[in-house]
């Protein structure tokens, strides 16, 4: 059995949680976990709270019996697969590749919020808003993002609900008003609340920071809103040419490989998403791998743009991003990413995305 020291009390509402100076703990035996080979896991106790916890407790498997798919399944979802494509090959049940997808999407907030620049970004942001829906066509989202004009880093994201447009038929207009009089109707402000709420997050009170843009009137009324954060706005035209000389090009590059790359984002898929929860953590997974996992040249495999930044030396690898759990009592989530993070954001029309429950053991 390898030598193990925990690093910290993982229950949060002990003292020696976010600070561990000090801290003492003693062993408190083992147990014997058979998946995925039969081993001993030994367990502790704080000496402080007097709560008890193992090793597993600070592994990204805790609580998974099919621990050893996690990182097959994040590969395969950045391939394109979909679900139920993943679980035929994988030999499991679907409900067990949205279980890790899940684990998978959460964990991925996380390193994207502890290992993201901190501070006003140094370099202009370019934004805008990647449509899709979740559940059915009727409820159509706006993914507000937000990339690096010169490093292509993904920033942060929100998700903002939207109502159906676009040219309907009287049976389809009849539907959606049947649905908005059932479960409500979208807030006709989503866009403005979520592109302010996605600025706010990145640049502090005080800061300065460029913003880039296409013409989108919601855009305007978001930044000024925020009359403590000195804000520059460019603006492209979206009818510009949408080549690598368009000062949106990085945003645009990230919606490709959006739909390149998500078999629930693509057109006329059936492998759509079916919570916004899910939709949320999808993209948490595609901003780690893009902006830390994948070189900016699929030919030249040359830096990311994690790296562009000095973020990183090297490329990250699927292992070390596996390689300890992180906790959101330790890492600081803005009020709207708790929510994301919770499975707070729910599906009007579904009750299905609970939201997580708190625990630490396992």
């Amino acid at each position: 059995m390898a030598f193990f020291r925990p690093p910290f009390c993982p229950n949060p509402d002990c003292d020696f949680h976010t600070n561990p100076k000090g801290w003492h703990y003693v062993g408190w035996g083992h147990y014997r976990r058979t998946c995925p080979r039969v081993r001993l896991v030994p367990r502790f106790r704080c000496s402080h709270c007097r709560r008890t916890f193992s090793r597993q407790t600070f592994q990204t498997t805790y609580w998974l019996r099919r621990s050893e798919l996690l990182a097959t399944i994040f590969e395969r979802l950045q391939a394109g697969s979909g679900l139920r494509q993943i679980a035929r090959s994988l030999g499991c049940s679907p409900s067990t590749v949205m279980t890790h997808a899940a684990r998978l999407g959460r964990h991925c907030l996380l390193y994207l919020r502890a290992h993201r620049p901190q501070g006003a970004p140094q370099e202009p942001l370019v934004l805008d808003g990647f449509e899709s829906f979740a559940f059915s066509q009727y409820y159509p989202l706006h993914l507000n993002l937000a990339v690096g004009a010169d490093s292509h880093f993904v920033y942060a994201f929100t998700l903002s609900e939207l109502r159906r447009k676009g040219r309907m038929t009287p049976a389809q207009k009849a539907r959606r008003q049947a649905e908005e009089t059932r479960y409500g109707r979208p807030d006709p402000r989503a866009i403005q609340q979520g592109m302010q709420a996605l600025v706010a997050m990145l640049v502090p009170p005080g800061q300065t920071a460029l913003l880039r843009s296409d013409q989108h009137p919601a855009y305007p009324r978001a930044f000024r809103g925020l009359p403590d954060r000195h804000l520059r706005h460019e603006v492209t035209p979206s009818k510009a040419a949408r080549t690598t000389r368009n000062p949106l090009f990085p945003v645009n590059r990230q919606d490709l490989m959006l739909r390149h790359c998500g078999a629930n984002h693509r057109r006329e898929t059936i492998a759509f998403s079916k919570l916004q929860a899910a939709v949320l953590e999808r993209m948490a997974m595609q901003a780690v791998w893009m902006s830390f996992m994948k070189a900016f040249s699929e030919k030249r495999q040359d830096a990311t743009p994690a790296m562009r930044l000095r973020l990183r030396p090297d490329r990250l690898g699927l292992r070390e991003l596996l390689a300890a759990r992180l906790f959101p009592t330790r890492v600081p989530l803005s009020p709207l990413w708790q929510r994301y993070y919770c499975r707070r954001v729910l599906t009007r029309r579904l009750a299905l995305s609970k939201p997580l429950r708190r625990a630490f053991s396992a």
